[in-house]
């Protein structure tokens, strides 16, 4: 995508990068977006760089990541639905998602207080875009029916490695041979 200028349309919801802080960019704002990877922006605005979710894409004047869930007629959460989640969230450098990429570790449902615990890595542990990864699996899995909280765990044992990566992934990174 080419770099532009857009002006916000309402209040959009953004997180810093690289430190993931959550804050919300007033309406009518200029922003420059430098980056689009996986349905996420990379908006430039008063000298500081953040991540508009795609879902809050609308907020921009780009079309909006959608992200539906069938409703299930009950009040549990459905933990098929926080892998649906998952699988929109992508590295921001790898244009691969992060299940594919083989960094969600476990996903845990606890029902009775609705809350996610989810256990996840890096490709490495010095990685710059932790704490935006963490604050992008926390946002959109919160959009997840009758989750009421989510709590991610940054682990590095296994360590990552590229057999980790789905075979599909491997393709589209071009890591098999």
């Amino acid at each position: 995508m080419e770099q532009s200028m857009v002006v916000t349309q309402r209040d959009c919801p953004v997180r810093r990068v690289p430190s993931g802080e959550a804050l919300t960019i007033p309406a009518g704002q200029f922003l420059s977006i430098k980056q689009s990877l996986g349905g996420n922006y990379t908006v430039t605005w008063q000298g500081n760089m953040y991540r508009i979710d795609g879902t809050d894409a609308d907020a921009i004047g780009q079309e909006v990541e959608g992200l539906v869930f069938k409703d299930t007629g009950c009040d549990l959460i459905n933990e098929s639905q926080i892998w649906q989640a998952l699988e929109t969230i992508f590295d921001p450098e790898i244009p691969i998602n992060l299940v594919e990429l083989g960094l969600i570790y476990g996903v845990q449902v606890n029902q009775e207080d609705k809350s996610v615990a989810i256990k996840m890595t890096l490709t490495a542990p010095g990685c710059g875009m932790g704490p935006v990864l963490v604050s992008d699996v926390e946002y959109r899995v919160a959009k997840v029916p009758n989750v009421s909280s989510v709590g991610v765990e940054l682990v590095f044992d296994p360590p990552w490695s590229r057999e980790m990566m789905s075979e599909e992934a491997q393709l589209e990174a071009g890591l098999f041979f």
